[in-house]
């Protein structure tokens, strides 16, 4: 069976292959003649990066992860700006953290074509908000492309970069997780001889201060310019190829479905029996090319728009309407919800109330047996893997502070440290938002440590933070907080790799996909900002973790300590690969006292108590050796058998 990484690269035009959303779209990138790609992964975003990290060289093309969203944005521009066609990917909330640039290159605009994909999703499966990228694009005045489906994503992607290129201006290819992270037959096309053959592209970078120098003259002349090129692309956008009227030319309702939201339109209205609907599929919401619009509603004397989140294509319309006093009904969120993701159901139950139909089927009788079956099943919460390197942080962390410390961390795998019996998590914003959480929760508290008067009843802070988020957006935080003479303690969860979103390699690992870059120690860094105590700990060592951090506590200042150990997943993924053998523990039960502290205060996974026996027990098959059970057990009642450590 074929890789997905050769499939991406077949050069068999007409082929159908079966791929992700996020790989169609990195098929896309490569037909559309792709030089420069940038990203830093973030899901649901994160396969379209890893997939062109794996083809880069074999494609000729340069591929980077990138410290953060900015930065990678950065780098993208720059080479649209030298006339290569560049793109970047991120999530949702990663156009936050790119946004600076974001809004200020827009009146800039660029040579090459740029292609700037974003995933938002929807009912946050793995995100801290649930905002639209369409809305973002709205306030740029940048237009938006919106797939219904992988391959549409993939032919999208390559209308993208010639969009871009006509109008030189950027271009957001915005996604969902169901569209990144659904899999559909891709009808393959040509790739350019240059990706064929590896061939690097460079580009030649014209100066021009007039137009590349942000400055207030130049923005205010960018302004009308930007304004009036949107409607340019508006007028082009009513012959796009993503966008079509179809159903019944005479039909009196209409329905007006945006991405993925037209796929379940048309289940729902099969599902339904109808078919007297005119339904108008836009692949581009915004802006909304009015002049399709107009030929839509010709004849209509209702319509109903069905999309995911904000009101953004409803809006357009309602105003549209308005000024042209169309006497038609439009209907939108007061009928379709506006959180969380689009559903068939959510379709079915919309259409059916505007055209005042019977459900097809009882939900609220479906609703109660779930219910039923919900409540005979106990409940999975997620937790740290077993040997997780930072469950044995958090517990040396939590004894050394005797849990009385505020504990602000970030966005990763570690922020389950707040759930049971870790809870060693009381605050998590955004990313690089830990370090700057705690400095204002030490100044609130404590006040800074140069202060004339500051709080007697001193409170202590303890930030931690992941290796890739250090760098992502920590590093300010980090240089804030060492300036203004903050009083906390940054415990650094340096595990190798940006763990939560896919194993990506980071300035803390110095790997990138054209080989070593420059490694970047951490402790270094905190040393040549000034930082007051920097050590460096592995956290399978509990004892010299706990004790290191009681050291780092009784300092004044910013104390930073680098708890480093490769992520277990990542070790023992390598270790099944070459066939080697860990240890297993296992309770020796005449030594179990029944006292629990290894599932109250530690909380393994692999570690389960018999209530027949009254001992706690190992699970063999989740046991990965990491032996923070013997440490924390009071009476040595964990031993191993088998393996090498």
């Amino acid at each position: 069976m074929a890789k997905v990484t050769d499939m991406v690269l077949w050069d068999k035009p007409g082929e159908k292959v079966l791929l992700l959303g996020n790989q169609a779209i990195a098929r896309g990138a490569l037909e559309a003649n792709i030089a420069v790609y940038a990203a830093y992964p973030g899901t649901p975003s994160s396969e379209l990066t890893d997939t062109m990290a794996m083809v880069a060289e074999k494609a000729g093309v340069y591929m980077e992860y990138s410290t953060n969203e900015k930065v990678a944005f950065e780098t993208a521009l720059a080479a649209a700006w030298s006339g290569l066609r560049a793109m970047t990917a991120m999530k949702h909330v990663g156009l936050n953290v790119a946004a600076d640039t974001f809004m200020s290159a827009v009146g800039m605009g660029v040579e090459g074509g740029f292609v700037i994909m974003v995933a938002d999703d929807p009912s946050m499966w793995s995100s801290q908000n649930e905002q639209d990228t369409r809305v973002y694009a709205k306030f740029a005045n940048v237009p938006v492309l919106e797939p219904s489906s992988p391959h549409e994503a993939k032919e999208m992607t390559k209308y993208a970069f010639e969009l871009s290129e006509k109008f030189k201006h950027m271009v957001i290819l915005r996604t969902t997780t169901r569209i990144s992270h659904a899999r559909g037959d891709i009808e393959l096309g040509e790739l350019p001889e240059e990706i064929k053959q590896a061939k690097r592209k460079f580009g030649d970078f014209k100066k021009d201060s007039s137009r590349f120098v942000d400055v207030p003259s130049n923005a205010r002349r960018f302004h009308p310019q930007i304004l009036e090129k949107i409607e340019k692309i508006r007028e082009e956008l009513a012959e796009c190829p993503f966008n079509w009227i179809e159903g019944k030319e005479d039909a009196k309702v209409g329905i007006i479905a945006p991405g993925l939201s037209y796929a379940y339109v048309k289940e729902a209205l099969a599902w339904l029996g109808v078919e007297d609907v005119k339904v108008l599929k836009l692949g581009t919401p915004f802006p909304v090319p009015f002049k399709l619009v107009e030929r839509f509603m010709d004849g209509l004397e209702r319509v109903l728009i069905v999309e995911e989140l904000e009101p953004v294509v409803e809006e357009q319309i309602k105003t549209w309407a308005f000024d042209k006093k169309l006497s038609i009904e439009i209907k939108g969120k007061e009928i379709v919800p506006r959180i969380y993701e689009m559903t068939t159901r959510r379709a079915v139950e919309a259409i059916a109330k505007f055209l005042g139909l019977e459900m097809p089927i009882n939900y609220e009788e479906l609703d109660e047996k779930y219910e039923k079956v919900k409540a005979m099943v106990p409940p999975r919460p997620p937790s740290l893997c077993p040997a997780c390197p930072h469950r044995n942080s958090f517990y040396a962390i939590k004894k050394a502070t005797k849990g009385k410390a505020i504990y602000p961390s970030d966005i990763g795998c570690y922020t389950l440290g707040l759930l049971p019996p870790l809870n060693a998590v009381d605050t998590t914003v955004a990313m690089g938002g830990s370090i700057g959480i705690a400095h204002g929760l030490s100044i609130a508290q404590n006040g800074a440590i140069n202060e004339s008067q500051r709080n007697e009843e001193k409170k202590v802070i303890v930030a931690t933070i992941g290796d890739s988020t250090f760098y992502h957006t920590g590093l300010p935080a980090l240089a804030n907080a060492i300036y203004n003479r903050s009083n906390v303690l940054i415990v650094v969860l340096d595990n190798f790799v940006t763990a939560m979103t896919g194993d990506q390699p980071n300035p803390s690992t110095g790997q990138t996909p054209h080989g070593m870059g420059k490694q970047i120690p951490i402790e270094e860094v905190a040393k040549a900002m000034g930082a007051d105590y920097v050590a460096v700990v592995d956290p399978y060592d509990i004892k010299k973790t706990y004790e290191t951090i009681k050291e780092a506590l009784e300092v004044e200042g910013v104390s930073v300590v680098v708890s480093r150990r490769i992520c277990a997943l990542h070790k023992i993924g390598e270790m099944r690969k070459k066939k080697e053998k860990w240890p297993i523990y296992y309770v020796n039960e005449e030594k179990c006292t029944g006292c629990r502290v290894c599932i109250n205060t530690y909380g393994c996974p692999a570690i389960y108590w018999n209530e027949e026996k009254k001992v706690a027990q190992v699970n063999p098959t989740m046991c990965w050796g990491c032996g923070g059970c013997a440490q924390v057990c009071p009476f040595g009642a964990f031993e191993t058998e088998g393996g090498e450590q």
